[in-house]
């Protein structure tokens, strides 16, 4: 692919996410309308890496804009979801990583959440990984992101 078309593509990623909700927004809700504003079919994997490539460096735009803004950052004040596990990282307004304790156990979970009766409840789509687990994803971020920039186009 060319680079102008990789850039079109781009460009066209943040139009899309500056016009909608970026949070709420999934990666494939998202491809499916570029693709249908540019007419180009976007579901090879090199086509999906730059419009995830895209989404990625917007939202942490967005976040870098939010701390200048003199918003807290999440470093800064700590967040606990309503069953009192530690907010690590909101990925997105529905997205959640936490720390916390399930039957005697220390769990890092990457869960979605949903609101009920005025309550934010953790939702089946998630996984929780023990300290064993987490430490060995936690060995494996430098071959996941040498993966990624393997599979990246332009990198």
């Amino acid at each position: 692919m060319i680079a102008a078309m990789q850039q079109l593509i781009a460009m066209t990623v943040r139009e899309v996410l500056q016009e909608s909700d970026a949070d709420e927004m999934t990666e494939h809700q998202l491809r499916m309308e570029v693709s249908r504003r540019l007419g180009v079919d976007l579901s090879l994997p090199k086509h999906k890496a730059i419009v995830s490539q895209a989404m990625q460096s917007f939202l942490e735009e967005e976040e870098r804009a939010r701390e200048d803004d003199g918003e807290a950052s999440e470093d800064e004040v700590p967040e606990y979801t309503d069953s009192g596990d530690l907010i690590v990282c909101n990925l997105s307004r529905n997205r959640k990583v936490t720390v916390g304790n399930f039957k005697g156990k220390t769990l890092v979970s990457m869960r979605e959440y949903y609101n009920k009766d005025g309550k934010e409840h953790p939702s089946r789509k998630g996984i929780s990984l023990t300290n064993n687990q987490w430490s060995l994803l936690r060995n494996k971020v430098p071959a996941i992101e040498a993966a990624i920039k393997k599979m990246t186009p332009g990198s």
